[in-house]
């Protein structure tokens, strides 16, 4: 796991303590047996985004951003696992999904610029529109006047 004495590692510069996370624990759904009804397996990660100090200011917004949909009205992500069996691996399922967030809006997306098409990409589009049109004029049947 990327953890590194109960830190939770992104990058070089983004280290979340695990203090921060808190965990509980419900029974899985699914199939699973007489063990099912018995153990609390799945794991319920929370995480406080808005008020972490250890996310940068930039980071902090565009994961506001993109995760907007994901996030409580108090401003907690919850994440949950219940892919494994048990609570040691399902904690790590969450950690990992939560690192995979951060990692995808720790490098900004590069805004892109609308380009207009070329002057020869448009000759050569009304081109083709020709030859199609032409192509299809040639299956018609012939007229019968003369």
């Amino acid at each position: 796991m990327t953890t590194e004495e109960n830190k939770l590692l992104i990058n070089s510069r983004i280290q979340i303590p695990l203090n921060e996370c808190e965990f509980t624990f419900a029974r899985s759904s699914g199939p699973g047996g007489q063990n099912v009804n018995k153990v609390n397996s799945k794991a319920i990660l929370r995480w406080s985004a808005g008020s972490s100090p250890n996310l940068p200011a930039d980071v902090k917004e565009r994961f506001l951003k993109k995760y907007a949909n994901r996030i409580t009205i108090v401003g907690d992500v919850i994440l949950t696992s219940q892919k494994y069996r048990d609570q040691s691996r399902n904690i790590d399922n969450c950690l990992e999904k939560l690192r995979e967030m951060i990692k995808a809006v720790t490098v900004p997306q590069i805004q892109r610029r609308p380009t207009k098409p070329t002057f020869t990409s448009k000759l050569k589009r009304s081109e083709t529109k020709r030859q199609h049109s032409i192509k299809k004029i040639h299956r018609r049947k012939p007229s019968l006047d003369y």
